[in-house]
């Protein structure tokens, strides 16, 4: 089966965005360092991290930033599936 670099791109690139976006939207409204300390003491973590205050630019960028990189590693991920697909 070969997969449509760009298509898959987008939806790799769509997913991560989609991920930060929920993480803003912890942030903003003051539960992110709730989940931070829970998660991390399901895996018998100490949290040393500390939550910020919610920014809307940094919110925006981050989002912007996570699509690019998992539309990147879509594109990279459906080009090496479809390299090593070619002969079927």
């Amino acid at each position: 089966m070969k997969l449509k670099v760009g298509k898959t791109a987008i939806v790799f690139g769509l997913f991560i965005a989609f991920m930060h976006l929920v993480w803003m939207l912890m942030v903003a409204t003051g539960i992110a360092q709730w989940y931070l300390k829970w998660i991390l003491g399901l895996h018998l973590l100490n949290n040393p991290f500390v939550v910020l205050p919610f920014s809307f630019g940094t919110a925006v960028t981050l989002i912007v930033v996570t699509f690019i990189v998992g539309y990147l590693g879509g594109w990279v991920f459906a080009w090496i599936w479809n390299y090593l697909h070619k002969g079927q």
